[in-house]
């Protein structure tokens, strides 16, 4: 085994509709125009959208999508939640601290949290999906910003009995959420939600370089670790700053896709104002079965999903289930080892 440092700088050009990438060891890339991501069709009942997986029920098809905010440094543990969501973004806010949009569809958990505040990236995650959009509050600017986009925002002024504080946790990290509860105050679109991602048929493998971890290297003690689980076939994911990431619930944190969308964090990583610019292109790294698959990203307006391309010009498609994007800032480094 041995590890490879990737610093991955990205620069983005759009000259007669085509993005032009330059990427890790200065060799460049065409980012061609394709299809908007969709779900994988297959028989036999419904398929969740947002993770690609069988919903016998249907029940991920009769609701909007649900954004929980979640901190998620050493104020935060433990978590509760988290493990259930379809799909989790990881962004840095002021200080460069890590915190969380989980997005939830398919499941609805009693207890999430502990809830936080809204940053300006956040308008850019929900763009695409719309739904409920919960949290505890923010600055004006942040609040400013949400108020643009296409949700149903419920905050703990609004939330009654669906959000709750809990005594035995100092504030302000105590504040949780009902998913069932915040469903029920219904009012967010669409439903179902539009598809983030293109999904492999179940037991189709990955084409990529095989990865045994890799670490997304966020400022300060904020490094994550993700281990490839032989035995679940998923990434375990570890922090630098409490080791395994287990919820409350003692359940590890262990998604079967991590995609590191780059993005240039306009006003400066960590700056008080500072969010993801995600509405350009870029670079992504995707680890999927167990597998490396560097390519390229792009979004054709605010309010449409991101496209994940191979080298090829192929749409990356991931594995069913839960899957993490880590919003890395253009020019970190991604630690693999193979």
């Amino acid at each position: 085994m041995r590890n490879q440092i990737r610093y991955i700088v990205a620069a983005v050009v759009v000259v007669i509709g085509i993005v032009v990438i330059v990427a890790t060891q200065g060799s460049s890339k065409n980012h061609p125009s394709s299809a908007p991501p969709t779900t994988t069709t297959r028989p036999g009942g419904p398929i969740a959208p947002l993770t690609g997986l069988p919903d016998p029920s249907g029940t991920a098809l009769k609701r909007p999508a649900l954004v929980i905010k979640v901190e998620d440094d050493t104020n935060s543990l433990p978590q509760w939640g988290i493990d259930q969501a379809d799909v989790v973004y990881e962004e840095i806010i002021n200080g460069g601290i890590p915190r969380l949009a989980a997005i939830f569809n398919q499941n609805a958990p009693a207890r999430v949290g502990p809830i936080r505040s809204v940053r300006p990236t956040d308008t850019q995650i929900v763009g695409p999906i719309g739904g409920i959009f919960a949290f505890s509050g923010g600055a004006p600017y942040a609040i400013a910003s949400i108020s643009t986009a296409p949700v149903k925002q419920v905050d703990e002024s609004t939330a009654g009995s669906a959000m709750f504080r809990d005594p035995n946790r100092p504030a302000p990290y105590n504040l949780f959420g009902s998913a069932a509860a915040l469903f029920a105050i219904g009012g967010g679109t669409p439903v179902p939600p539009t598809p983030l991602f293109q999904y492999r048929p179940l037991g189709q493998g990955a084409v990529g370089v095989p990865v045994s971890k890799f670490v997304v290297n966020f400022p300060s003690i904020y490094p994550m670790t993700w281990t490839w689980d032989t035995t679940t076939h998923s990434w375990d994911r570890s922090t630098q700053f409490a080791g395994p990431d287990y919820t409350a619930n003692h359940v590890r944190e262990s998604p079967k896709n991590v995609i590191v969308n780059y993005v240039n964090y306009v006003n400066g990583v960590g700056a008080f104002t500072s969010y993801a610019n995600m509405q350009s292109g870029g670079v992504a790294d995707v680890f999927t079965d167990g597998k490396e698959i560097v390519g390229t990203w792009a979004r054709h307006s605010k309010n449409t999903p991101i496209e994940y391309l191979d080298a090829k010009g192929k749409a990356i498609r991931l594995t069913p289930g839960q899957t993490w994007v880590e919003l890395l800032n253009n020019g970190a480094p991604v630690t693999v080892t193979h």
